[in-house]
């Protein structure tokens, strides 16, 4: 944008320049309240405040600087170093990863500023609908590209105020992420800048919008209290502390079955007859063994096809007799969050898995991750570059699960998933259509993760308030077995009934049942977003001929 290139009066003058001036200053500002905003300060109400100074700077005559939006981004940048520190965590290598996805994440502030600029100087949009309009596309454009990251949303910061999450039922939490936004654009908007005086009239659509929300808020919520007078289904989430690291030590297996077996027979002394006992991701520690009738044999193995078949039946078949022994002890129906190697024509492949075994200690369904984390669940390419996997600290790659599975518990029916996939709005509505399509709509949704890879940091946070809008999304409950924590219950208002300690041992029951309540959110999507996003490539489009265009001219005049 060639307008944003001119210096502001005063620029080059040493010591004249300020915060509210200085398009560094400003975009700083902004990023030091959302930060502060997040956890680990979570000082939650500074969030409707953060965007404010990026709106400013959409609204202004010009950008100070010679290159505003390098500094946009170096911003941008250093934000996300701070926001999401606890990636460098699990393993020394694991940096590199912490620096590359805040590397990426720093664009967008620069192309939110951008973007914004050629809605309000160009197309004449008033910034109070601009500003949302392309913060909410971008959001949905981060939890699709690079296989999706959307914590640390500025949305996510108002978990705690149930009125206002309502709207995610509608429209995901991108709802609530259009909505601050356009609140600190009117506040924005209020105020004066170079060429224009203080407004007044933008009060009147933050007071508009805020009661909107609010009151369908509590509307859904008094809807949500017809619930069904029938017995509740009682789940046990076991919440151990084991920390972990990407070169974990064999020998701590039977430390960590110890740990949730002692933690198990607790609950079931505590409450009594349970329907389900969840363990966390990956705290099964004996691998599940799986083949079909003609397993590739490995280069490795020494003996006949045969024994190989033989040695595998064997296996699976003490895999299996490990979680009925479980189960036969506990008394009770598990969930387990288990590693599945299977045996197939093609070799070996690894999943990450979700085990139920019924009470009587039969292996009834398995769920597999479908969701991956890039670098952190597998290497890109190195099934087909095996060379790539050992450039990495992760010792193998696993496989993507193919579908969701629904799975009956009492008189519920519930679905797992595991680890990040919560993370992603789309991820958790799929599992849910998916399931709906196949007349298998679940009750309720149980989430088996292993955040011990981040050490009680602020990770735990961030993870539990993207469950939280899940639940709401979804209309169902959302239960959390977590390694270190935070294990909960959340009901399907988004409400936090029941929480695990931070980095440390806990057991909680929850007594669910079903919600009568359905979601437009579950029936259409990320349609309010999508066209949000669509604006985005209309006014990337428009910003990229009309630069186009002006260097064109400017070619001619001077020939």
């Amino acid at each position: 944008m060639a307008s944003d290139n001119n210096h502001a009066p005063g620029d080059s003058v040493p010591g004249l320049r300020s915060v509210g001036s200085s398009t560094i200053g400003l975009a700083a500002t902004g990023a030091f309240l959302l930060w502060a905003a997040l956890p680990p300060l979570d000082l939650w109400p500074l969030a409707w405040a953060a965007p404010v100074p990026w709106v400013l700077l959409v609204g202004r005559p010009n950008l100070a600087g010679r290159r505003p939006y390098l500094g946009l981004w170096l911003v941008g940048f250093l934000f996300w170093l701070a926001a999401i520190h606890w990636l460098r965590l699990p393993d020394p290598a694991t940096s590199l990863g912490w620096l590359a996805l805040s590397f990426y994440l720093g664009f967008y502030l620069p192309v939110f500023v951008g973007l914004g600029r050629v809605a309000v100087h160009r197309l004449r949009v008033p910034v109070v609908l601009a500003a949302p309009v392309v913060w909410t596309g971008l959001e949905l454009a981060r939890a699709h590209l690079i296989t999706g990251f959307s914590m640390g949303a500025l949305g996510h910061t108002q978990y705690r105020w149930t009125d206002l999450i309502q709207i995610s039922d509608l429209g995901g939490a991108y709802a609530v992420d259009f909505v601050v936004m356009c609140v600190a654009a009117c506040l924005a908007r209020m105020m004066p800048l170079e060429d224009r005086r203080p407004a007044w009239w933008p009060a009147l659509p933050i007071v508009l919008i805020l009661a909107a929300t609010v009151v369908y808020g509590r509307m859904r919520i008094a809807l949500g209290q017809a619930a069904t007078d029938e017995p509740p289904v009682r789940i046990a989430l076991i919440q151990g502390s084991i920390d972990s690291t990407l070169k974990y030590d064999e020998t701590r297996k039977s430390q960590v079955h110890g740990d949730y077996l002692r933690l198990s027979h607790d609950a079931v002394d505590r409450y009594g007859r349970l329907d389900l006992i969840v363990w966390p991701e990956t705290m099964f520690r004996s691998k599940l063994v799986t083949f079909d009738g003609a397993p590739q044999v490995p280069a490795s193995w020494n003996w006949s096809p045969e024994q190989f078949t033989t040695a595998l039946a064997e296996a699976s078949r003490s895999s299996r007799e490990a979680m009925a022994s479980l189960a036969e002890e506990l008394g009770a129906p598990l969930l387990l969050g288990v590693d599945t190697e299977h045996y197939g024509a093609r070799g070996l492949k690894r999943y990450n898995s979700a085990a139920h075994v019924t009470r009587d200690g039969r292996l009834a369904a398995r769920y597999d991750k479908m969701h991956r984390v890039m670098f952190g669940e597998y290497v890109p390419f190195a099934e087909r570059f095996p060379w790539l996997q050992d450039l990495t600290p992760l010792p193998s790659s696993i496989t993507a699960g193919r579908q969701p599975v629904a799975l009956d518990v009492g008189r519920l029916r519930i679905s797992p998933n595991i680890c990040y996939e919560t993370v992603l709005a789309h991820v958790i509505r799929r599992h849910v259509t998916t399931l709906a399509r196949a007349g298998q709509e679940p009750d309720v949704l149980v989430n088996l993760t292993n955040d011990g890879w981040f050490w009680g940091s602020s990770e735990l946070d961030m993870h539990l308030a993207c469950g939280v809008f899940r639940a709401v999304e979804t209309r169902k409950p959302l239960l959390i077995a977590a390694n270190t924590g935070f294990s909960a219950w959340i009901d399907a208002d988004g409400r936090i009934l029941a929480k695990g300690p931070r980095r440390a041992e806990d057991v909680l029951l929850a007594e669910v049942r079903p919600d009568p309540r359905k979601s437009w959110y579950v029936a259409f999507g990320d349609v309010p977003a999508s066209l949000c996003l669509f604006a985005c490539f209309v006014l990337a489009a428009a910003g990229f001929w009309k630069d186009v265009g002006r260097s064109s001219q400017a070619v001619t005049l001077r020939s």
